[in-house]
């Protein structure tokens, strides 16, 4: 985690705080990332409020999923592989934006399908997850890199 910003207004005391969690990807695939998201947000000593996590990057997404069942994920995968193949796939050949390899457009389609951005209250100065959810980091490239997911935590 880097940078903390801490901002309080007048009335009720008011808190605004952000930080940016790097996650290190090996490649297409999901990675869990909820144990750092609450820790971060326990240590912040907001009872109530909301948490934005945006990922700044566009070849990957943010979702919550089950995270009780590790097949979950891989179905998960192998259903947008199978959504949306690789460009050199007959089935792509559509596809102009190919300078960067293969999984290149394909990443790009996979993330503005399931989107860059969540919102998770926070309650009780926890996250108001349910039971089997979890936070994933969705890498939709096959080479390996560094994500930054710019977490905005506002409450009081």
């Amino acid at each position: 985690m880097m940078t903390e910003v801490r901002k309080t207004s007048g009335g009720p005391k008011t808190v605004t705080l952000q930080t940016t969690i790097v996650i290190r990807t090996d490649g297409s695939g999901l990675y869990e990332f909820t144990d750092r998201v609450r820790s971060w947000v326990m240590q912040q000593s907001i009872g109530v409020g909301l948490l934005t996590l945006f990922v700044r990057h566009t070849s990957a997404s943010l979702l919550i999923q089950e995270n009780a069942d590790p097949e979950v994920q891989q179905d998960l995968q192998a259903f947008f592989h199978r959504l949306v193949p690789p460009s050199d796939d007959p089935s792509m050949a559509y596809l102009r934006h190919t300078y960067e390899g293969p999984d290149d457009m394909p990443a790009h389609i996979k993330a503005s399908l399931l989107g860059n951005t969540l919102i998770i209250p926070v309650r009780s100065g926890g996250l108001a997850l349910g039971t089997w959810q979890g936070i994933y980091l969705f890498e939709h490239r096959t080479a390996s890199h560094q994500r930054q997911v710019f977490a905005h935590l506002a409450g009081e």
